[in-house]
């Protein structure tokens, strides 16, 4: 089943762009709604509240971080009306104010693919696990993160899955599977595998390749072992870079703790190195 509802976050960040990019090739692909959502997050500047003048210099903060806000809303709101009449697609405008991340979340819950940004490293990061692991634990949906360096207009020709056998990953292959059956390849990457009751049969990575294949997907499969690279993250960084992908589908890992969701080694790295687009479900 194609994707229908896409919902792309959009920003004044130069990378924006990139993500409509993306938003819009998939939206064209599949006939979806494209829904772009822009927040408007008034947090409260640090400094303002050891002022002197208290109350009144605090609402003239606020009121003109506000009003600057909303002119750059504006301004985006222009673009993306505009490049939806160009491409002809049906879209949709949305605006909120609130937290980034949970507004993000919200709003994602009800579209079949969420499209955001890789957090940027030179910029404040909101969490422990930044603005894209915040919104993928929170949303109950696919998260494509792309990243904040280069230009990827189409996604979704030659596809890299990366295989653990786990929870995550096997919700990642699902819900990939609107792009993998679109896919010219995909291939399946067990990346040291531990065979056992993980999930692993005799082939790592032979079970889900035959599972896609009878959704008609075009796949191979294999595992490697690389002691000497212990960390599966850079195992499939190298790996698509190998096979020139233009997407990388996964399982994403983070446990709880005091509240907070800590990230995995494989998902943390691939958050943090990720040189294509990463379509990620937890």
């Amino acid at each position: 089943m194609p994707f229908k509802d896409i919902l792309v976050h959009l920003d004044a960040t130069p990378q924006s762009g990139s993500r409509l990019d993306v938003a819009v090739s998939l939206a064209q692909r599949h006939g979806a709604h494209l829904s772009a959502l822009h927040v408007v997050d008034l947090a409260i500047p640090l400094f303002a509240s050891g002022d002197p003048g208290g109350g009144a210099a605090m609402a003239q903060i606020m009121t003109q971080v506000r009003n600057e806000a909303l002119a750059s809303a504006a301004a985006i709101e222009a673009g993306f009306r505009d490049r939806m009449r160009r491409e002809g697609i049906a879209g949709e405008w949305r605006q909120a104010e609130g937290p980034l991340a949970e507004t993000i979340a919200l709003h994602a819950r009800y579209a079949d693919l969420a499209i955001i940004g890789q957090d940027d490293p030179d910029a404040a990061q909101p969490g422990a696990t930044g603005l894209a692991g915040d919104v993928l634990f929170a949303a109950g949906r696919p998260v494509l993160v792309v990243p904040y360096a280069g230009h990827f207009a189409e996604i979704g020709r030659r596809v890299l899955v990366g295989w653990n056998a786990s929870r995550e990953a096997a919700r990642a292959v699902n819900d990939a599977l609107p792009l993998l059956t679109a896919a010219e390849t995909v291939h399946v990457l067990a990346a040291n595998p531990h065979r056992g009751p993980d999930g692993h049969g005799d082939v790592p990575g032979a079970d889900i390749a035959l599972h896609l294949a009878r959704h008609g997907v075009k796949v191979t499969a294999e595992h490697r072992v690389a002691p000497d690279i212990p960390n599966a993250a850079d195992l499939l960084l190298n790996e698509a870079a190998d096979m020139s992908a233009d997407l990388l589908v996964v399982g994403a890992y983070g446990h709880s703790r005091l509240r907070e969701f800590i990230l995995g080694g494989v998902t943390r790295t691939l958050m943090q190195q990720m040189t294509v687009p990463v379509l990620m479900s937890h």
